[in-house]
């Protein structure tokens, strides 16, 4: 069993090592889910700063974070997703959402539970909208977002080189309530 919580500032380092990880996956099986090229260093520092600072802002504040993370049955994260808020003043009633599944328990549900979780906070806090960015070529998240009801606001081709390679993205947004 898999269990689902908020992160706290005493689960950073698990949760570096992990996002670590995942950043050392992507692009594996020739599928990129960040814009950047497959890393052996680690969380980079400025990602670890936004997580720290946006994670210790509340809510409704420039540049606040929420983290919930999934922990296996050995205690290791699993996965985890993340609302955050959006740059621009005007645009409070929205959140970003960004997420990501330890390679070995994808295709669970996991990933789907996670989504839920999110959607709810955000509802019950009466946020409007949801929006993510995810990489055109990211077909499975794509799938997951439309079937957690997220529609497609957009694409821009090549918006990335990563490699050598063009990637473009999609922007996605689910209305709450």
């Amino acid at each position: 069993m898999i269990l689902i919580r908020p992160a706290t500032t005493s689960d950073l380092p698990a949760l570096f090592a992990y996002l670590g990880d995942q950043l050392a996956e992507n692009g594996r099986e020739g599928v990129l889910f960040q814009p950047l090229a497959p890393t052996l260093d680690g969380v980079p520092p400025a990602m670890r700063e936004r997580f720290a600072t946006g994670m210790a802002t509340p809510v409704g504040q420039p540049g606040w974070r929420h983290v919930w993370i999934a922990i296996d049955a050995a205690g290791a994260i699993a996965g985890h997703i993340d609302l955050r808020a959006r740059p621009e003043p005007a645009c409070s009633h929205r959140t970003l959402l960004g997420m990501g599944v330890r390679h070995d328990v994808r295709r669970v549900g996991l990933g789907t539970r996670l989504v839920q979780e999110a959607l709810a906070w955000a509802r019950a806090r009466g946020f409007a909208w949801v929006d993510l960015e995810v990489l055109s070529q990211n077909h499975k998240a794509r799938a997951l977002y439309v079937r957690s009801g997220f529609v497609e606001t957009g694409e821009v081709p090549d918006l990335y080189r990563i490699g050598g390679v063009s990637v473009g993205e999609v922007s996605m947004s689910v209305r709450l309530g």
